[in-house]
């Protein structure tokens, strides 16, 4: 158990697992080639989180290690988030708040504060898995045009009028992005400046996925330059540090990796990854494995 506040140094994780069969680990907890090869007796490592890049699965696979995760109860959190940080950015909520606070709200004039509609305005959904289909079910809502890119169709956006497309083409056609996906190879610097380039300047672009998935430096670039109208960001490059010159710009709204913070959310999770635990050590199929081809060498 971690008691201390703050996140466990290397040294630190490896002596507490070095004689235990399972680990509820959390992002922070870096799980690669090295530590796992030092980790004689682990059998089960279950990320309390739905992403695990934060784990390098072949690794324990080879070790027969068997990596779970929590998809699923964090998807309508994760979305809410998505889309309130949408909102807050096109409305400049955050803005208000710190102009309000500061005591420098003088009365309503017909100027003040402009910012952007959401509803009827296009959406590119770029990942439609269950948190990107759960953001376009909201988009919905606001009577927006959804676009999204992803590996294959979706057919429950499809059916609800949302329009299967390519990357360029979501870039170039939608007033708010947001971004769904895992971190992966494939993923790791998916907005670049080149994808950055492409987007309309009125464009508000939406992380609440994984920060390396964006070009960070580019899209501070961009939003310096009106390139970009504003972003609403969960999630950070080198997190939990914030790069400095984000924390001076106006037009974005910065969250502290919100996405599942409920207390309804994290509870689900935190049974889910505990049963997921348990089940493994009794050698019996988890609610969610990541690498479930271990688990052939676990009969009981």
């Amino acid at each position: 158990m971690n008691e201390r506040e703050r996140d466990l140094l290397r040294g630190e994780l490896r002596q507490k697992l070095s004689d235990v069969f399972g680990v509820v680990a959390v992002m922070a907890n870096k799980f690669d080639r090295k530590l796992i090869s030092e980790l004689d007796s682990l059998r089960v490592i279950s990320n309390f989180a739905v992403g695990y890049d934060n784990v390098d699965v072949g690794a324990a696979t080879e070790k027969g290690i068997a990596v779970t995760n929590t998809p699923g109860v964090l998807t309508d959190a994760s979305a809410d988030l998505a889309f309130g940080l949408l909102l807050a950015v096109s409305r400049r909520i955050a803005e208000g708040d710190r102009l309000v606070r500061a005591e420098k709200f003088t009365g309503w004039t017909p100027m003040m504060m402009l910012g952007s509609d959401v509803s009827g305005k296009a959406i590119g959904i770029i990942g439609a898995g269950r948190i990107g289909t759960a953001v376009a079910k909201r988009a919905y809502g606001f009577g927006m045009k959804v676009f999204y890119f992803s590996h294959r169709r979706n057919d429950e956006i499809d059916k609800s009028g949302g329009e299967f497309v390519g990357l360029e083409e979501l870039l170039r056609h939608a007033d708010f992005i947001s971004l769904n996906v895992p971190l992966n190879e494939e993923t790791r610097g998916l907005i670049g400046r080149k994808e950055i380039s492409m987007m309309k300047d009125n464009a508000i672009l939406i992380n609440t996925a994984r920060g390396e998935i964006v070009d960070e430096d580019a899209l501070i670039v961009a939003l310096k330059k009106g390139k970009v109208a504003g972003a609403g960001l969960d999630v950070y490059k080198n997190e939990p540090k914030v790069n400095r010159k984000l924390l001076k710009l106006n037009n974005v709204v910065l969250a502290p990796h919100l996405g599942s913070a409920t207390l309804e959310t994290r509870a689900k999770m935190a049974e889910m990854a505990a049963l997921n635990a348990i089940a493994v050590l009794k050698c019996e199929k988890p609610p969610s494995i990541v690498n479930p081809e271990v688990m052939r060498g676990f009969a009981a």
